[in-house]
Formats: structure tokens, sequence, C-alpha cells
């Protein structure tokens, strides 16, 4: 995948069109990332040790990767990559032309 965890993305379909956020995780088998503050769903928890109120809990759904793009220097990009002189392979914003991996 070419998002990673702390990468800064925009979200480009679905609800939260628009928004952006920062990734909080991260599953390359689904392509699914969770994204702070993005695609929040209600979930309906009976009282527990930890919780003593229960209740109703909002926290992030996951987002398919397809829906976001990566934000670099304030405005959104695909993601490319190049070889650098050791081998490594490092991302590279299509836009700017910047190295994404320092």
């Amino acid at each position: 995948m070419r998002i990673r965890t702390g990468d800064t993305v925009e979200v480009i379909s679905g609800d939260d069109r628009g928004k952006q956020g920062k990734v909080l995780s991260v599953n390359p088998k689904s392509q699914r990332l969770i994204i702070e503050g993005i695609n929040f769903m209600k979930r309906h928890s009976k009282p527990t040790q930890q919780n003593q109120q229960g209740g109703i809990i909002e926290r992030e759904a996951s987002v398919h990767a397809s829906n976001v793009m990566l934000v670099v220097a304030g405005s959104r990009t695909r993601v490319g990559h190049r070889l650098l002189d050791t081998g490594r392979k490092i991302r590279v914003a299509r836009k700017t032309g910047e190295d994404i991996d320092s």
C-alpha cells in the first residue's frame, strides 16, 4: 500500500469528502485505513468493569484506501516510487516530485 500509519490523508469520496486526518492504522490485506476523526460509527456497549456506564460509544470505522489521497505540503497528491542508489525504495509525491520518506 502507498499509505502508511502516521500519514495525513484527505477523503475524496463519501460522506466525509474534503476532510483531512491522520492515519491511525492500516490493514494491507483488506486495503482499509482507520483515520482520526473520520467515518464515525456508533457502538452500543453493556456496562463492564472498565466501562461502568455502558451506553453508546462513537469511534472511527475503517475507510477503503481508494477513497483517500495523501496530503503533502498542504495539497493532495498521488504517490509514486523511486529507487535510491542504496537500493532502497522511497515514496515520491507525483504533483511536486518531492520525497515523502526521508
